[in-house]
């Protein structure tokens, strides 16, 4: 599938579940997936490797200087935030113990952020359940930079408090029940491989 690509995902509360929902339906060679998902720091490793066995894909909690890899999934650890950089040879993961954002650390507008500023047009972004509005402005500057950006719908939300702001601030290209989510983003990805 694609490559030089990065798919980004923010997740709050209810996010879990919809994470796993969302990786359980791609097949293993989608381009790397960088995730944030607000839950202490004891949680993160437990998460990534339940959501490892769950689903095709490799699931780590990030360490700081990974490569980004295709059919990898990177979870920020619950103690920093996860930034992007474009280096020789592609993407590499960094880890920042920064001041929180949008009280949180790690927030999901500083992945978001980098994402934009790093890949640009070269990524997608998905923004899942979640209260309070953390990821809405990263997302803008993500479809901004030309990346094609999906919001959870109202419905299918444990809380509909993230997305709902993305949508609000214009940061969200389509709207979609969260067991369709893979699935459009399938089709975006190749949509875009046989323009490629």
């Amino acid at each position: 599938m694609l490559t030089g690509h990065v798919v980004a995902i923010g997740a709050s509360t209810g996010g879990t579940e919809a994470i796993r929902a969302v990786l359980g339906r791609l097949p293993a060679d989608v381009p790397p997936i960088v995730m944030v998902q607000h839950m202490p720091e004891s949680f993160t490793g437990s998460f990534a490797r339940r959501l490892d066995s769950l689903s095709d894909l490799e699931v780590i909690e990030a360490q700081g200087g990974e490569m980004l890899r295709p059919g990898r999934v990177y979870l920020a650890p619950g103690h920093s935030h996860m930034l992007i950089r474009h280096v020789a040879g592609g993407f590499r993961v960094d880890l920042s113990r920064g001041d929180p954002v949008n009280r949180h650390r790690p927030a999901v507008d500083v992945l978001f952020n980098s994402v934009a500023a790093e890949a640009a047009a070269g990524a997608t972004g998905v923004i899942l359940t979640g209260m309070g509005k953390d990821g809405a402005r990263g997302l803008l500057a993500m479809r901004q930079a030309g990346a094609w950006t999906i919001g959870q719908d109202e419905a299918t939300c444990v809380v509909y408090g993230m997305p709902r702001e993305a949508v609000a601030l214009g940061g969200v290209a389509e709207v979609v029940p969260l067991a369709e989510i893979a699935a459009r983003l399938l089709a975006h990805l190749r949509r875009l491989d046989q323009k490629s």
